[in-house]
């Protein structure tokens, strides 16, 4: 397994709010307690709000704030699209700009929430990866707030391209990698989808009404599957 799939799968084993021991995680990943202890300082170098400490536990807290600003989800949508274009470009000025922006970010995070000397750094999920992503959040937004069904063409993280009908529920952000909650029609359980491994969304003309199972509130996250 790839380092950033790795990550991708300690997000998913934290996103229940519940405190996990790193050596139940390494257990379940099989690697050693150490490689998630420095997965662990990955993820909060990288803005993932983890919570603890070695030989205590670890878990996830829910909100994303800049203070003295709370960011909505757009907003921060865009902020990251904003870098992740400047960040790609060929004009060494402008790269720089990006990494000068991005520490002005990271200065008035919260000390708890970021590492000063690692904050918003490129190493762990590169912004060209987060952007692949974002020309699918219009569609992936409207379907959620419209309660219609999705038609996704989606590569695993093995590579592993699969074509999926789905009800899209929810979707958060990881440290520049943006999820998609969904009660997937194909395999009958709920998915949770990295929305930069999304190849080709459609919206169908279906839409979908709330059963006992299929909504948000059923999703445990720890059954999740790609």
């Amino acid at each position: 397994m790839r380092r950033t799939d790795r990550l991708f799968e300690i997000i998913q084993i934290l996103r229940d709010g519940k405190l996990h021991r790193a050596m139940d995680i390494a257990a379940r990943l099989e690697v050693s307690t150490r490689t998630i202890y420095r997965d662990m300082d990955t993820l909060v170098a990288s803005g993932v709000p983890v919570e603890g400490e070695r030989g205590i536990g670890y878990m996830v807290r829910e909100q994303i704030t800049l203070p003295p600003l709370t960011l909505t989800p757009e907003e921060l949508e865009a902020l990251n699209l904003g870098m992740a274009i400047v960040a790609e470009a060929a004009d060494a000025d402008l790269k720089a700009a990006a990494q000068s922006l991005a520490a002005k970010v990271d200065a008035v995070l919260p000390e708890e929430t970021i590492a000063q000397a690692d904050a918003w750094k490129f190493a762990v999920y590169p912004f060209a990866d987060a952007a692949r992503g974002f020309a699918h959040m219009p569609t992936l937004r409207a379907a959620i707030k419209s309660r219609q069904k999705l038609s996704l063409r989606y590569r695993r993280i093995d590579g592993t391209l699969t074509k999926r009908i789905i009800r899209p529920l929810h979707m958060e952000y990881w440290g520049r990698i943006w999820t998609l909650t969904a009660w997937c029609e194909t395999r009958g359980d709920f998915r949770v989808f990295r929305v930069d491994l999304i190849e080709e969304v459609t919206a169908l003309p279906e839409l979908f009404v709330d059963e006992p199972g299929k909504q948000l509130s059923d999703y445990d996250p720890h059954r999740s599957k790609g």
